[in-house]
C-alpha cells in the first residue's frame, strides 16, 4: 500500500492546526478572528467598569442556561466593540438605547423611551438585533462641583448661556462629535462655540475625568449618572430642560446568528430584573472600598433575583 499520500494528509493538517494555532482571539488585533464552537456565545464589553458587569451578568445568566460563553471585556469604545460584531469576533454587547441609536441614525429626533426603542429597532443594521431594554438607565449628565455651580449660579445647562469665561469642558473623545456634545451645548444650549474648549479624557467618565472636575482643569464634566463619585464629591448634575440627552436604557445588542430562542429569553429575563438602582448599587461595590470584580458582582446579583 503506499503510503505517501496519507503522510501528505498528515503534513496538511498538521500545518493547519499550526495556522490556527497562530490565530488569536482579540478583536482589536486586526487579525480575522477565530471560529467559535457551535452555540458559544461571545460576549463583549465597553472600556468602562459598568459595561464589564453587566456583560459578565449576561454571561454568567446564559452559562447557567447550559450556553457556551467566551468573554471579550474592555475591548474599547462603540466605535471598536461594534466592528468586533460586524466582523464576528463578538456576538453580544450591552448598550445603551439612546446612544446607539445616535450611532446608528445622527439624524433622529426620537426622544421619549418608546420614540427611541421604537426607532432604534428600525435603525438597527441587518443581521443584529436590540433585544428588550431593562428599566434600568445610565444616561451621559453634565456636571459641575459645587463651587462652581455656587459661584456661578449655574444649576442647568441652560445656563451656560450666561457664563463669560472660557468652558472647559471633559469627556471620552468621541463626545467631541456626539449630538449632546460640545456641538449641542452651543447649537441647543446657546453657548457660544468660541468660548468652548473641549478636553478629551479616555477613561469613559472614570476617575480621570472625576479628578479632572476636582482638581478644575474642566469646568463641565460628562459622568454616567450612576457614577457614585457624582454623590460622593457633592457634584452638582446639571438639568437638561431641552432634553438634549436622550432616554439610555440598558439593552442587548446581539448578532442574528448568536440569537437563539433559549440565549433571548434568558437575556429578556435578566433585563426585565436590572433597575437604575442595581446599576447604582453594582457601581457602588466596584468602585468603592470593596472592589467588588464584575464576576463576584454577577454572582451576587444573579442570585439575590433568583435568575440561578
Amino acid at each position: 500500500m503506499n503510503r505517501r499520500p496519507v503522510r501528505l494528509l498528515a503534513l496538511a493538517a498538521a500545518l493547519i492546526l499550526a495556522l490556527a494555532g497562530c490565530a488569536t482571539s482579540n478583536p482589536t488585533s486586526g487579525a480575522s478572528a477565530p471560529s467559535a464552537a457551535a452555540g458559544t456565545v461571545r460576549i463583549g464589553s465597553a472600556n468602562f467598569p459598568e459595561s464589564e458587569i453587566i456583560a459578565e451578568i449576561y454571561a454568567q445568566a446564559l452559562e447557567a442556561k447550559g450556553v457556551t460563553v467566551e468573554r471579550h471585556m474592555q475591548i474599547g469604545a462603540r466605535d471598536i466593540y461594534i466592528g468586533a460584531l460586524k466582523d464576528g469576533s463578538i456576538d453580544l454587547v450591552p448598550e445603551y438605547t439612546g446612544n446607539l441609536l445616535q450611532y446608528f441614525d445622527s439624524a433622529t429626533t426620537a426622544k421619549t423611551p418608546d420614540e427611541v426603542n421604537t426607532a432604534l429597532t428600525k435603525a438597527t443594521p441587518s443581521g443584529f438585533t436590540v433585544l428588550t431594554p431593562a428599566p434600568a438607565e445610565d444616561k451621559d449628565s453634565y456636571n459641575v462641583t459645587k463651587e462652581f455651580s455656587d459661584k456661578n449660579h449655574i444649576t442647568s445647562l441652560a445656563d451656560l448661556a450666561g457664563y463669560q469665561g472660557n468652558l472647559k469642558v471633559g469627556g471620552n473623545p468621541e463626545l467631541a462629535e456626539r449630538p449632546y456634545g460640545p456641538k449641542g451645548l452651543s447649537s441647543i444650549y446657546g453657548v457660544p462655540a468660541d468660548r468652548i474648549s473641549f478636553v478629551a479624557i479616555s477613561d469613559g467618565g472614570g476617575p480621570l475625568t472625576v479628578k479632572a472636575l476636582q482638581d478644575g482643569q474642566v469646568d463641565l464634566a460628562d459622568l454616567f449618572t450612576t457614577t457614585p463619585a457624582i454623590k460622593d464629591n457633592g457634584f452638582v448634575t446639571l438639568e437638561d430642560p431641552k432634553n438634549m440627552i436622550m432616554p439610555q436604557n440598558v439593552v442587548p445588542l446581539i448578532s442574528a446568528k448568536a440569537n437563539t430562542a433559549a440565549v433571548t429569553e434568558t437575556l429578556n429575563t435578566v433585563s426585565a430584573a436590572l433597575t437604575t438602582d442595581d446599576l447604582l448599587a453594582l457601581n457602588g461595590r466596584n468602585q468603592g472600598a470593596e472592589k467588588a470584580s464584575p464576576a463576584q458582582l454577577a454572582k451576587d446579583w444573579l442570585k439575590q433575583k433568583n435568575l440561578v
